[in-house]
């Protein structure tokens, strides 16, 4: 009876990873409005100072560079200034480098991670940031909608395109275990539960081999475990006590392969949206597969959402955290809020955001 569970649980989850790469470009179309709510305006016209932060070892990151340079001198702007991040700093201090040289614009190329950090940076100052993705996931990229493989659209999009306020998201991890604890920025999801642990165990060789889908391989093999029983606050409401095997926190819900996972998080609205996840056996999880894939409207015992300004979960055991697909350490306690309309950045023509 286990083995055909487990074989039933490998075929949802192969249909599930097969219909996201069938349907990306359907579903991209699909989610365009509820991702993109504001109106992009232009950036005030005349020569721009750019600076760009960099992580000098992803692929092609030579060649943005060149594309960088040669793009700022037909327009007849001053040269770009580059900051490499480096192993001992991902972008901290090459952000607020960027931001003390005057930049109007900062450039990140690199990534999820070193978007993330330069956002850190960013939010709240007005500056604008701009992608040029360069990583596995590129997980904001997508939600903005830009084309993670067309290198030379990208920076096009960076120094020429439209620009919009977009809503960022903090998580304070604590872990009374250790006494340790830390905030951290996030874009798109950070979670608590199987997804970080999933995010943490993913093969660094399968996912350069076969990409975002090496997160699958990792799912199938944390999909046995227990529920573990944590408290969770929405806001200023009373807390209620959930088993779970992940909670994750959405300011918006397009991941890789065109997955719309959490449809309904919009990237402006000044909420997150929350998932919490709780199956207790495969027939669970595929079915919350179904769920996804599908776009099935039907409530689901095992998944449930919930919209809030703030959340506080509180666990009796460390839970690995997540934030935009990198680990964040365990935490006995998380409190996570939006940041409504905090970062300033660049999209494509406002013709394609509407």
């Amino acid at each position: 009876m286990r083995d055909w569970l487990l074989y039933l649980t490998i075929a949802g989850l192969l249909a599930f990873a097969v219909s996201s790469w069938w349907g990306v470009r359907r579903l991209k179309a699909k989610h365009t409005r509820r991702a993109v709510w504001e109106e992009t305006h232009r950036p005030e016209p005349g020569n721009q100072r750019v600076a760009v932060v960099m992580n000098p070892i992803k692929a092609r990151s030579a060649e943005a560079r060149r594309l960088i340079e040669a793009a700022c001198a037909r327009a007849g702007w001053e040269a770009p200034r580059f900051f490499e991040t480096t192993a001992s700093d991902p972008g901290f201090s090459q952000a607020r480098a960027a931001l003390e040289s005057g930049a109007d614009v900062v450039l990140v190329g690199g990534g999820d991670g070193t978007v993330r950090v330069v956002a850190e940076v960013l939010a709240g100052t007005g500056t604008a940031m701009a992608l040029i993705p360069l990583g596995t996931g590129n997980l904001l990229a997508r939600n903005i909608h830009l084309e993670v493989n067309d290198l030379s659209g990208n920076v096009h999009a960076a120094l020429f395109g439209h620009q919009r306020f977009i809503d960022s998201a903090r998580m304070r991890v604590e872990n009374d275990r250790t006494g340790e604890s830390a905030e951290h920025v996030f874009l798109v999801i950070a979670g608590i539960g199987m997804d970080a642990e999933v995010v943490r165990d993913t093969n660094d060789g399968l996912k350069k081999a076969v990409g975002w889908l090496a997160y699958t391989e990792a799912g199938v093999r944390h999909l046995p475990g227990r529920r573990k029983k944590v408290s969770i606050a929405l806001d200023d409401l009373p807390a209620q006590s959930r088993k779970i095997r992940s909670v994750l926190f959405a300011n918006c819900g397009l991941v890789p392969g065109g997955i719309d996972f959490i449809p309904q998080a919009m990237i402006d609205d000044g909420m997150l949206d929350v998932v919490v996840m709780s199956p207790r056996s495969a027939i669970g999880w595929v079915a919350m597969s179904t769920k996804i894939v599908f776009k099935h409207k039907r409530t689901l015992p095992v998944m449930t959402y919930y919209r809030s300004g703030k959340v506080t979960i509180r666990c009796t055991e460390p839970m690995p955290t997540q934030i935009d697909g990198d680990t964040s350490g365990r935490a006995t306690k998380v409190t996570v809020q939006i940041d409504p309309a905090s970062l300033l950045i660049r999209v494509k023509d406002g013709i394609d955001q509407v």
